[in-house]
């Protein structure tokens, strides 16, 4: 499953706030419950592993210069909730995108 959000701020503002943001990346899950992993395995692309009820989620965020690729592997059990996840990693990827609130 893939979820694009367009950007306007180049790579390494963005590069920026998901690292600032990263960790809110599991705030939408059930319960907040969730266990989150990301690393870095090159300059562009976060990677991610998201435990929660048992399941566990992993992809990629791909950095790109205008828009933000968020790929994630669902599950076969979890495949009915695919409309579900993808709202959420776009209203999630658009908050992590923005600027801090002060």
């Amino acid at each position: 499953m893939q979820v694009a959000i367009p950007h306007n701020l180049g790579r390494e503002e963005v590069r920026r706030r998901l690292q600032e943001n990263g960790h809110q990346i599991g705030d939408n899950m059930p319960g907040g419950m969730a266990e989150i992993t990301t690393s870095w395995p090159t300059e562009d692309r976060m990677a991610l592993s998201i435990t929660a009820m048992g399941q566990a989620l992993t992809g990629t965020i791909d950095i790109e210069d205008e828009q933000v690729l968020f790929e994630m592997i669902l599950p076969p059990a979890l495949g009915f909730l695919k409309p579900i996840v993808e709202g959420a990693i776009a209203d999630q990827g658009r908050r992590m995108l923005e600027p801090p609130k002060e």
